[in-house]
């Protein structure tokens, strides 16, 4: 074997250790963050709320005459579907999905929801497109195309349900939260929840954590809010006691 070969095959074996440490520390690294989270259990939120649990994530269910509409849609499509079947809703009751943002364990049961129509804000199409990346080289991507585009502060009208669409950039480019009929916020990934009050978000997943700690801060006086629903950290039913002391 000669020096060239000996060279490149020493090359190729250093970068592939190199992709095996970062691996590594990555999923060291993720796998300690999720399992601190704390989301609650599938099952009945209120007279017309559900939630439904798939591993350390929520996804949530609001019930009109018309159907239903989910916030966010999960990490895995077979226990979205499994956990489904135990609140006997069938997935083509959902009309309406509105993702708070479009990272792998919010989108997975998109195509469960073959008659319902995607929302997301405007500003997320930077993370599908390549505009902004969490790591170079990948992309967070959904399985539709035919997604309706959101602007800060929209209004959205879904059966008798009123969707405030609020702007929260940080976790990822185009995060969202969705006050509903105004005592309902729904906040995605950008805080957490711990004794009953707010928390910063996770740093090792946001894209811009300083913007996500502002962005807290946007949401922390919202006339007429009484529930803060979170993604990975349970409901807070006191959104006055949640926000009280608050500090970027």
């Amino acid at each position: 074997m000669n020096k060239i070969v000996k060279r490149v095959l020493i090359g190729i074996g250093i970068f592939v250790g190199i992709v095996a440490i970062v691996v590594g520390v990555f999923l060291y690294k993720f796998s300690s963050e999720t399992s601190k989270m704390t989301p609650v259990e599938t099952g009945k939120i209120s007279e017309h709320g559900y939630a439904i649990k798939d591993e350390f994530v929520n996804m949530y269910l609001i019930k009109d005459s018309l159907g239903y509409i989910a916030i966010d849609a999960g990490k895995d499509l077979k226990i979205i579907e499994t956990e489904l079947q135990k609140l006997n809703i069938k997935p083509e009751e959902v009309i309406a999905v509105f993702l708070t943002h479009t990272d792998m364990d919010h989108v997975a049961g998109i195509p469960l929801f073959t008659n319902a129509k995607l929302y997301m804000a405007r500003n997320e199409e930077k993370m599908l497109n390549g505009e902004k990346q969490k790591m170079p080289g990948y992309n967070n991507s959904i399985s539709r195309k035919d997604y309706i585009l959101l602007d800060d502060q929209q209004i959205v009208q879904i059966g008798k349900h009123k969707i405030n669409c609020i702007l929260t950039e940080g976790h990822t480019s185009g995060s969202m939260c969705y006050q509903v009929n105004e005592k309902n916020l729904f906040t995605g990934d950008i805080l957490s929840l711990h004794n009953g009050k707010l928390g910063h978000s996770v740093k090792f997943f946001d894209l811009d954590h300083d913007m996500t700690t502002k962005s807290i801060s946007k949401i922390t006086n919202i006339p007429n809010v009484e529930y803060i629903l979170t993604s990975h950290w349970g409901i807070s039913k006191d959104y006055k006691y949640a926000v009280k002391d608050w500090k970027e």
